[in-house]
């Protein structure tokens, strides 16, 4: 088994791709060992990497959010977990739970404002979810209130120094485009 790495945005996050389907639907993040040792047999098997902190699963990609540790000293283990992880034949995620997009959950904005989302989560969906699985994260729509589009990052886009220009400048002027009615654009967690 032969897997590549990338690059991302975040210097603290690494893609891993594996040359096979990680999930086959949604995505799936883990932010700390007990979530990732009730969640994926594959996540628990990362975080028990000295340095890990983030694993997020994508169509065919893994990404791996470090601390302080160097990449030299962290790459050669992750790799080896992923390794045994797929030779294994364990699932990704434990119990028979699939990925998830958290579709309406805890979403928020007004019955009036149905048109504006589903205009909002379209162009989302179209545009911006594609080229940010390219650099190893995801965004969903969280809320609209007020011309204010809310939005969680995941992945490689949690924490990653370069999210707020793209969300100001890429996403917000995109849907400042298309939908009139935004006004500006938040991360929230």
């Amino acid at each position: 088994m032969f897997i590549q790495t990338e690059t991302t945005p975040n210097p603290a996050t690494l893609k891993f791709l594996p040359g096979k389907v990680v999930l086959e639907d949604g995505t799936a993040e883990f932010r700390d060992a007990t979530e990732a040792a009730a969640g994926s047999p594959l996540a628990a098997r990362l975080f028990a990497v000295p340095g890990v902190t983030g694993v997020f699963f994508g169509y065919d990609f893994i990404t791996v959010t470090k601390d302080n540790a160097d990449w030299q000293h962290l790459k050669p283990a992750i790799l080896g977990s992923i390794m045994e992880h797929f030779m294994s034949g364990q699932p990704i995620l434990a119990g028979g739970s699939q990925g998830s997009d958290e579709a309406d959950e805890g979403e928020f904005y007004d019955e009036g404002d149905e048109a504006i989302v589903a205009t909002i989560k379209e162009l989302l969906a179209t545009r911006v979810r594609p080229a940010v699985a390219q650099d190893g994260g995801d965004i969903t729509f969280k809320g609209y209130r007020d011309g204010r589009v809310y939005l969680n990052m995941k992945g490689a886009c949690s924490g990653c120094p370069s999210s707020t220009a793209t969300l100001k400048h890429g996403v917000q002027n995109l849907l400042r485009h298309f939908v009139p009615e935004v006004q500006e654009v938040e991360a929230v967690m």
